[in-house]
Parts: C-alpha cells; sequence; structure tokens
C-alpha cells in the first residue's frame, strides 16, 4: 500500500469519528486541523498531530481529506490550501456539496499541480464510528484505487460514479430518497394518531407488509419515545434538500414529492435546525392539520 502523510480537515459529527478510524487502523501519519481546538485535541489524545492552520497541514502531508459543512465552507478550505499544496498531493473531498462547486474545486485543485477525488459519505454517524460509511466517491481513478485502502478505515465499500461532480450528484440523489421516505413514515404515524393506532401497532403493520424500511426500524421507536438527539440533523438534511431542489432545476425537473419535503425541512429549521431529522415528525404532524 501507498504510504501517505494524511491530513484531515473538518473534525464535526462525522469526520471526528472518520478520522479517529484512520487514526486507530493504520500506522500512518495524520496531521488534524479544525477552527475548534478541542475537536483537534480530541484527536492528538488518540495519536494525531495538531496542525495550527490549514497551511501548515498541507506543507506536513500529501493525501487530504475535507469534511467541513457547506459548499461555502469547502470554497474557503480550497482557497486556503492553494497556495500551500505540493505536486502530486491527493485532495479528497467528503463534504456534500454542489456538484457544480465541486467540478470547480477540481478544476482549481488541477492547475496547482495536485489531484482531486471526491468521496461524500452516506448513513449517518453510528456508521462514522463502526467504519461502516458507505463512500460515493468519483474523480481521478488512478487516485482512488491508490486512496482506497484508507477510505475502506472509514467505510464498507466505496463505489466509484466516474468523472468530478457525479458522486456528489449521488449523495444529494440519496438523502432526497432518504428525506421522501422519513416524510412518508412521518405521514403515517400522523394518520395513526388521528385513527387511534398505537405507533408500535403501527410499526408492526407496516413490517408484516411492503412498508417495511430502515427508516421505520431506525427513527420509528425515536419518534415514539420523543428523542430526537441527532445522529444527522435537521440543519444537515435542509442543505441536502437544498441541493437537491437546485439540481432538479439545473435538469428541467419538476418533482413534486420532494418540493413538499423541503417544504417541511424549511418550517422544521427554524424551530429546531440541531435535532435529528426525524424530529420532522413534529413539523408535519402540524402542517397535516385541515
Amino acid at each position: 500500500m501507498t504510504q501517505f502523510k494524511i491530513g484531515f480537515i473538518g473534525l464535526g459529527v462525522m469526520g471526528e469519528s472518520m478520522c479517529e478510524n484512520i487514526i486507530k487502523r493504520t500506522s500512518q501519519t495524520v496531521f488534524v486541523y479544525d477552527i475548534l481546538p478541542q475537536q483537534v485535541n480530541k484527536l492528538v489524545q488518540l495519536g494525531a498531530t495538531a496542525c495550527q492552520n490549514i497551511p501548515q497541514l498541507a506543507d506536513q502531508t500529501n493525501l487530504i481529506f475535507i469534511m467541513v459543512p457547506n459548499n461555502e465552507h469547502v470554497n474557503s478550505v480550497i482557497d486556503t490550501l492553494i497556495p500551500s499544496l505540493k505536486k502530486g498531493t491527493i485532495v479528497c473531498n467528503m463534504s456534500s456539496i454542489s456538484p457544480a462547486v465541486q467540478q470547480d474545486c477540481a478544476k482549481k485543485i488541477e492547475a496547482a499541480g495536485s489531484i482531486s477525488v471526491e468521496a461524500p459519505v452516506v448513513k449517518s454517524k453510528g456508521a462514522a464510528i463502526s467504519g461502516t460509511l458507505g463512500i460515493l466517491a468519483a474523480g481521478n481513478g488512478e487516485a482512488l484505487k491508490k486512496i482506497e485502502p484508507i477510505l475502506l478505515h472509514m467505510g464498507e465499500q466505496v463505489i466509484d460514479y466516474g468523472e468530478h461532480g457525479k458522486a456528489m450528484a449521488m449523495k444529494i440523489l440519496h438523502n432526497m430518497l432518504v428525506g421522501n421516505i422519513q416524510n412518508g413514515v412521518n405521514e403515517m404515524f400522523t394518520m395513526a394518531e388521528a385513527i387511534g393506532i398505537d405507533f408500535d401497532l403501527a410499526i408492526k403493520g407496516c413490517k408484516a407488509g411492503g412498508g417495511q424500511n430502515f427508516y421505520l426500524d431506525g427513527k420509528g421507536p425515536s419518534i415514539i419515545k420523543q428523542d430526537y438527539s441527532p445522529k444527522f440533523s435537521v440543519k444537515n438534511m435542509a442543505k441536502d434538500t437544498k441541493l437537491h431542489g437546485m439540481l432538479a432545476k439545473d435538469l428541467g425537473l419538476s418533482l413534486p414529492g420532494s418540493d413538499r419535503v423541503r417544504e417541511v425541512y424549511d418550517e422544521a429549521l427554524k424551530s429546531f435546525p440541531t435535532q435529528d431529522f426525524s424530529a420532522t415528525y413534529k413539523i408535519v404532524a402540524k402542517l397535516s392539520k385541515l
């Protein structure tokens, strides 16, 4: 396996655990940076080396992972990296952003003589902890093959979508489907409550037929308990629903179900942006009243 000096930028809810798995599962040096010093300190205690800023990290590494919240953050990181990137450094963006923004970033990285790949992830915090994320990849195919062993410290499979931007697009499609499924679960519970059917029995009825799904199983019990501690937040899902809306518009598509889901998340953002996205049940229940 190619030896890398690894850098990891962005140690938030997902990035912290993803970086931790790299540290635990490889003997290679990992340099870390985050705007929050306490997050850096957590990884330093596990064996990482702290960097005071992004240029310092770029100077020490030849494989850089980026896991930050949105388009603006990724653009800022890339613009700060570019002057300090060494020739041949692989920059792997694992953040979830617009395909067009990813394509622009890739052009900047490649113009600087470095190599661009993207690898957004699916599943949430639990899978980040266990190292069982799904990794959607695109960009330089040769580089992806070289870093796949390291990606597999964070996830259980890497799927290559080809050209720059395609993996980002697939992540948006995935999360919009998740949003639609969760919205269906929310609406089913809302109607069950109106009829007077116990939620546990509603779940059993759905699981007895074709209505069984991951989010009914995983989020149903949380809704029953009203436990909305975040595994994947309303704010993060709302970002992806907006990206989906922009992509659909660019493609000339009208998708009314997804538009409705976007409206639900716009409402949820006003009241509980940091709660788990299953908390949108509360919005569906409120908006359902005629």
